[in-house]
């Protein structure tokens, strides 16, 4: 009696990997064994980068936060603080989009910070 080696199942599975490897360079395109470690590789890089790219994003928020608030005349923490203190609860992807497409509304915006931060000190004077 034969042996059974599920060689369909194995070729389809090996053809799979190869089709996904398409591209990358030398062995790595040819070659199951190292096609399917490169491949292993680049799904850790693809899983590891999804949640990176949320960290990037929210990084180049504040950049463009804290270019737009010195820009006005104040420090990008400042700026946080005093949105604490005004009770405005707009994310840093609203406020980023608000100052670069609507200056006037940025500018009310930092006005009613100012506001804010200068009542707040004035109640930590009292105290």
């Amino acid at each position: 009696m034969p042996r059974v080696t599920n060689g369909p199942a194995s070729h389809k599975r090996r053809k799979k990997v190869l089709k996904q490897a398409r591209g990358y360079f030398g062995n790595k395109s040819k070659l199951y064994r190292y096609a399917n470690e490169a491949l292993d590789h680049a799904l850790q890089y693809a899983y590891r980068d999804r949640k990176k790219k949320k960290s990037n994003a929210r990084g180049l928020w504040i950049v463009r936060l804290n270019a737009a608030t010195r820009a006005a005349g104040m420090s990008y923490s400042r700026f946080i603080e005093g949105l604490k203190a005004a009770n405005i609860t707009m994310d840093r992807k609203v406020l980023s989009d608000i100052a670069i497409r609507d200056e006037a509304a940025f500018a009310a915006i930092v006005a009613q910070v100012r506001v804010a931060l200068e009542a707040k000190t004035a109640a930590a004077a009292q105290a």
